[in-house]
């Protein structure tokens, strides 16, 4: 296969490239949870129905994990910087739509192409950090912050949008994202030069089959935390199933496959990608619950609840300052099963917030061990998802881990909030308690099948 041997950076210039390439994956991970405080003035200005209203988080959700696998596969094929940069565009353009909406569909419309923009990005930015950084301990660092900064847009999501739409309008949510698209747009073709695997074929039966499987797994599981166990769900999750079969007998008779399986057999990767999803399950389950407890139970406004997330920033931060030591001393196996199980010791004690409670002394606490866990995680996971990666397939490892972090997501709002909300007051503490569980479950699938892995 021919490969482009040109480097991915310009000499030099690789920290500014990083930094550019940081603020965009903040800006894509924040509109994850930056409408979940604003749903309130969204029904009340554009007239949502109340199931109309979940279509405004879930239409990004499923296009962003439906459509990862096949452009992080054109990542490789097609050119990183180039399938990055046509993200941002998209990104940019759909954040002007939801920004200017007049209409509840063209808000959901806005998210969707705000996800597909989305999909397109997040896997090629990660790519072009791991080329970018190829030694042990420079990746490590560069993925540390990389990974850092993802975890804290989840968090700033919601700090944001309390204060914007407490103090401005819910729209400049979305328009906040026009700046930093432009900049990005501006800096990084003078920054990176273009990098893929080659110009070889697409497997168009493996990208159709492969987007439809993911499309209907993760329609299916925000049907099932959306209405429940109901038909339109369980025939979305069956067709998921389907879909994957054909798939997997697609992928063993293509000469190009989509996701070559001895891709994903290898075991640092292969273990990754199942502990992300099982992070992402626990974190973005917790991240709902939490906003909503917070609200409906302690009775904050939208900006106090956003404001009450501020330290886990700064736990986030720490670290993220330590993860990368950690990985480079001890390795990647014990880093991420240590980080598993801090946060899980921060979600059991977040689950005993109980109406009444005082926050400096009964919810500051578990939001800080749970963020220092979250931040030793993100760059550990980052950095196994992508161990052993070359130019050829970087941008498929990276497409894999965003697909078990997007899944993983639907998986936790699927299966915490029904079981939050069909319990009554002790529905909470049972969610985040099941949440702390899977990071146990975790934990103990990392220690036990990356052992001998003592260095990243």
């Amino acid at each position: 296969m021919t490969v482009d041997h040109r480097t991915a950076a310009v000499t030099g210039r690789r920290g500014p490239a990083l930094v550019v390439l940081c603020f965009v994956q903040f800006m894509l991970v924040l509109d994850d949870t930056v409408v979940n405080v604003a749903l309130p003035s969204l029904q009340a200005d554009l007239g949502f129905s109340t199931a109309g209203l979940t279509w405004v988080v879930n239409a990004y959700f499923l296009s962003f994990g439906g459509l990862l696998l096949l452009f992080g596969r054109a990542a490789d094929r097609f050119g990183r910087r180039r399938v990055f940069l046509s993200g941002v565009v998209v990104f940019g353009a759909a954040s002007l739509v939801c920004g200017i909406a007049q209409e509840p569909w063209q808000l959901v419309a806005g998210r969707f192409a705000q996800g597909a923009g989305a999909a397109m990005s997040a896997p090629a930015a990660l790519a072009l950090i791991a080329l970018l950084f190829p030694g042990t301990g420079e990746r490590a660092r560069a993925l540390g912050i990389w990974g850092g900064i993802a975890a804290l847009g989840g968090t700033a999501g919601l700090v944001i949008s309390g204060a914007l739409t407490d103090l401005a309008s819910w729209r400049w949510i979305f328009l906040i994202n026009l700046p930093v698209a432009v900049a990005a747009l501006a800096l990084l073709p003078r920054l990176v030069a273009e990098s893929r695997a080659g110009r070889g074929r697409l497997d168009v039966p493996g990208a159709v089959l492969g987007t439809g499987t993911l499309l209907s797994l993760v329609f299916g599981l925000l049907r099932v935390a959306e209405s429940g166990w109901d038909v339109v769900a369980a025939g979305a999750l069956a067709l998921a199933a389907v879909l994957a079969v054909s798939f997997a007998v697609v992928e063993s008779r293509t000469a190009e496959p989509l996701v070559p399986m001895a891709f994903l057999a290898h075991r640092v990767r292969a273990v990754a990608n199942s502990a992300s999803l099982l992070f992402s399950a626990a974190f973005f389950g917790m991240a709902f619950l939490l906003m909503l407890h917070l609200q409906t139970v302690l009775g904050y406004r939208p900006l106090t609840a956003g404001l009450a997330y501020l330290p886990y920033g700064a736990g986030i931060l720490a670290g993220m300052w330590l993860s990368s030591r950690s990985v480079i001393r001890f390795g990647v196996g014990r880093s991420l099963a240590m980080s598993f199980l801090i946060s899980a010791i921060g979600l059991v004690v977040l689950s005993g917030v109980a109406p009444g409670a005082a926050y400096a002394t009964e919810v500051l606490p578990g939001l800080l061990i749970t963020s220092i866990g979250c931040g030793l995680s993100h760059p550990a996971l980052a950095v196994a998802a992508v161990s052993g990666t070359t130019e050829r397939d970087a941008g498929l490892g990276s497409a894999l881990l965003n697909c078990g972090q997007q899944i993983g997501g639907a998986v936790g709002l699927a299966v915490l909030v029904p079981l939050a909300t069909g319990r009554g007051a002790s529905g909470y503490s049972l969610a985040l308690t099941a949440a702390a569980a899977l990071l146990v479950v975790g934990a103990v699938l990392i220690a036990a099948l990356l052992r001998k892995e003592h260095r990243a």
